[in-house]
């Protein structure tokens, strides 16, 4: 089904999934993820158009890379070559540039009623990266779940840090500063002013990021977190109304975005409209060895898997 086409000419398709109470839409532009039903309550933020999302998206339930969160001062080096990329958040790269992959048309690989795989190739010097980067994201719905299967190879040295940019209202409107979260996460990476980790896992006991036991998102720190959390393994719990998800990851790390950054002006949706968890490596991981490495080398295939679970 077309959803919309873009100047260019080319089409945006979207595709439809089922699989018991979950419904969901997902578009070959950006892999968004535009609607997730749960017994009829859409519980992520969608646009309405294709040029909404072209125009006035702060990545809704795009795929986000080819690095997904920040890199500093948008350079790294790797195997001694500096790599220059776009700064296009203030002085940093975020999210893989001024056109990273959630501006880009995905192509449908294979689907069934309950799955969908799109597919990318993103080439070398693709917004500074190096290696031409072969890359799928496979949705599937089963089991009251929605999972994120992701896979990445290259054929020369790059970074790649993949991660879905879903904003979460369990409740299908309103805020969710009265959402509860709770996650087992020792640690959070502290920033800077730019928001890049400072190199430091800090411990979170006794702060206003200590989410091992739960706490709704508005009654600490303002509610205003855009904050990595370093994940031991375990599951992030968020319950609003009277649904619960329940987040697994094979990735080391949270992205924890309450929304605070919407303006209800640049994009349809006000603050704290509705909360991402981006699971994925750390931000800054290239210039920053004592993180989880996020570099891929030919002959290497990326893997990761993200499962949301709705009880």
């Amino acid at each position: 089904m077309i959803f919309g086409t873009l100047p260019s000419g080319q089409q945006v398709e979207r595709v439809e999934l089922s699989s018991g109470r979950l419904r969901a839409e997902v578009l070959t532009y950006g892999a968004i993820i535009r609607t997730l039903e749960v017994s009829g309550v859409n519980v992520v933020l969608g646009l309405d158009t294709l040029d909404d999302y072209r125009t006035r998206s702060r990545y809704f339930g795009a795929v986000v890379g080819r690095y997904g969160n920040r890199i500093a001062n948008a350079r790294f080096t790797l195997d001694g070559v500096e790599f220059a990329l776009p700064a296009n958040n203030g002085p940093n790269c975020l999210h893989g540039g001024v056109e990273g992959f959630d501006s880009k048309v995905w192509t449908i690989a294979e689907r069934t009623g309950s799955s969908v795989t799109l597919t990318l190739t993103s080439p070398d010097g693709d917004q500074g990266f190096p290696g031409t980067l072969t890359a799928s994201v496979t949705y599937t719905l089963a089991d009251d779940a929605l999972r994120i299967d992701y896979t990445a190879e290259s054929d020369a040295p790059t970074v790649v840090n993949l991660t879905n940019h879903s904003y979460f209202n369990l409740k299908g409107g309103g805020d969710v500063l009265d959402h509860v979260v709770q996650m087992e996460a020792e640690h959070y990476l502290p920033v800077d002013d730019d928001k890049i980790p400072t190199g430091e896992a800090a411990p979170v006991k006794g702060t206003p990021f200590d989410f091992t036991e739960p706490h709704t998102v508005g009654e600490r720190y303002d509610g205003a977190y855009d904050h990595c959390f370093v994940l031991d393994g375990g599951a992030i719990k968020v319950t609003g109304g009277e649904l619960t998800m329940e987040v697994t990851t094979t990735e080391p790390g949270v992205q924890f975005y309450a929304g605070g950054m919407l303006d209800g002006v640049a994009t349809p949706f006000g603050p704290f409209a509705g909360l991402c968890l981006e699971t994925q490596h750390y931000p800054d991981a290239p210039n920053q060895p004592q993180f989880p490495s996020t570099v891929l080398r030919p002959g290497e295939r990326r893997t990761s898997t993200t499962t949301y679970r709705f009880i």
